[in-house]
C-alpha cells in the first residue's frame, strides 16, 4: 500500500480547482442526548480546547460530563433548533452558498465550500471531496474573527492533519484573523445602525464575545487583546465614546477563572444598579448559533429583567446579510488575488489559470502518455 495518497480518480487532464474554505466550530447532528454526546465527545477531547494533563481529563470528561451533559445540552439545542436543522449549520451554508456568488463574477474558476471542525460536514471529508475535483490552490478562512488557539489554531492542525499523507499537495493559505479589518468592522456597525434604525437606541450597548481561560492570556493568546481591538474599531464606527459601550465575556466552563467581565453577571449587576434597557451585540459570532440565540437571546434576557430590568434587546448576527459577505469576497481578494482571474485572460497572458483551460489540460495529458500514463 503507498505511504501516500491521492485521489481516487486522478487523470493528468483534470482541470486544476481552487478553492475557498470556510470553516466553523460545529454543531451536532440533532438536537437530541446521543448526537450531542457525540459532539462534546470530539469537542472537548481537544487539546488545544481544554489544557488539563490528559489522562486526568479524560477521567473527568467520560466519567462525568458525558454521563449528565448531553442532556441539558440536547434541551438547550432544541430550544432554537429550526426546521432547516442547525442555525449554525443554516447560516454556514448560505454563507458560503453566497460568497460563492459573490465571487463567481470575477473568479469563475473558485469553488467556496465549508466544514466543521467538529462535527458534519469535516474539515477531512471536505478535503477529500475537493481532491477529487482536482484541489491545487486552498485558501482556508475560519469564521473566527479572532485567533485563539482554541479556535483558530485547531483548525490549522486539523488542516495539516488532514493534508500530511496526501501525495499531491494544494499550494496552501491561511486566514489567520480579520479582527481588525475594516470591511468586518463596517459590516458590523451597518447591522447595529439597521436594528437602531428598527428599535431605537437602549440605554447601553454591550459587546459579549466568547470566554477563554484567563489562563490562555497569561500564556500569550492574543484572543483577549484582539477582542478589545475589535470592540474599540467598532465603537469608533459607531460614533461612541469608552462608556457608552461595554465589553465582556460569556459561555464559561468549568471552575477556573475565565476572561473578565462575565456577561450575564454583568447584566444582573447593571439592571439592579438601575438600568432599565440594554443592548447585547456579539462581535466575535459571525452567524447565530446556541451561544447567541439561547445563551443571550433567552438565558441573558431572562437574568436582566428578573433583575429588574425592563427592556433586554438582542442584536442579531451578521449572518448571511450583504454587509458581511461582501467582507469575507475583500478577504477572499486579499489573500487570493492571484488566484482570481479570469480563465482566458490568464491563458492569453501565459500565466496560471483556477480552472486550467483546455489547451494546458490535453497537454499535461500529452506529456504523461507519452511516458506511460493511461490517463
Amino acid at each position: 500500500m503507498p505511504q501516500f495518497t491521492a485521489a481516487a480518480r486522478f487523470s493528468h487532464d483534470q482541470p486544476a480547482l481552487s478553492a475557498v474554505l470556510l470553516v466553523q466550530l460545529g454543531t451536532p447532528d440533532a438536537p437530541e442526548p446521543a448526537p450531542v454526546r457525540r459532539y462534546l465527545a470530539q469537542f472537548l477531547s481537544d487539546p488545544r480546547v481544554v489544557e488539563i494533563p490528559r489522562p486526568l481529563w479524560m477521567l473527568i470528561l467520560h466519567g462525568i460530563i458525558l454521563r449528565f451533559r448531553p442532556g441539558a445540552s440536547a434541551r438547550k439545542y432544541a430550544a432554537v433548533w429550526t426546521q432547516a436543522g442547525s442555525p449554525l449549520a443554516v447560516h454556514t451554508q448560505a454563507q458560503s452558498a453566497a460568497l460563492g456568488a459573490t465571487l463567481l463574477e470575477h473568479a469563475p474558476g473558485v469553488q467556496v465550500v465549508f466544514a466543521m471542525r467538529y462535527g458534519n460536514p469535516s474539515i477531512p471529508e471536505v478535503l477529500l471531496r475537493l481532491r477529487e475535483q482536482g484541489l491545487q490552490r486552498l485558501l482556508v478562512l475560519p469564521l473566527y474573527p479572532q485567533y485563539s488557539a482554541s479556535t483558530t489554531a485547531t483548525v490549522w492542525d486539523t488542516v495539516f492533519d488532514a493534508l500530511q499523507r496526501w501525495r499531491n499537495l494544494p499550494e496552501l493559505r491561511l486566514i489567520r484573523s480579520f479582527h481588525r479589518h475594516p470591511a468586518y468592522i463596517a459590516a458590523m456597525a451597518a447591522r447595529i445602525r439597521e436594528h437602531w434604525a428598527e428599535h431605537g437606541r437602549a440605554e447601553r450597548l454591550v459587546f459579549s464575545f466568547h470566554g477563554v481561560p484567563k489562563r490562555s492570556l497569561l500564556l500569550g493568546d492574543p484572543y483577549h487583546c484582539e477582542c478589545h481591538a475589535s470592540a474599540r474599531l467598532l465603537g469608533t464606527a459607531l460614533g461612541l465614546v469608552p462608556g457608552e459601550y461595554l465589553v465582556t465575556f460569556q459561555s464559561r466552563f468549568g471552575r477556573a477563572e475565565w476572561l473578565q467581565p462575565y456577561t450575564e453577571p454583568t447584566l444582573i449587576d447593571m439592571a439592579s444598579k438601575g438600568l432599565r434597557s440594554v443592548e447585547v451585540f456579539c462581535p466575535g459570532f459571525v452567524s447565530d448559533c446556541l451561544e447567541t440565540l439561547e445563551e443571550i437571546a433567552m438565558e441573558a434576557r431572562q437574568s436582566f429583567l428578573g433583575a429588574g430590568g425592563r427592556d433586554f434587546r438582542y442584536i442579531s448576527c451578521m449572518n448571511d446579510r450583504p454587509g458581511f459577505i461582501g467582507a469575507l469576497a475583500e478577504l477572499v481578494r486579499q489573500h487570493g488575488h492571484d488566484w482570481l482571474v479570469d480563465p482566458g485572460e490568464a491563458e492569453a497572458e501565459g500565466t496560471f489559470e483556477p480552472s486550467g483551460s483546455p489547451a494546458s489540460r490535453r497537454r499535461r495529458l500529452e506529456r504523461a502518455r507519452a511516458l506511460g500514463a493511461d490517463r
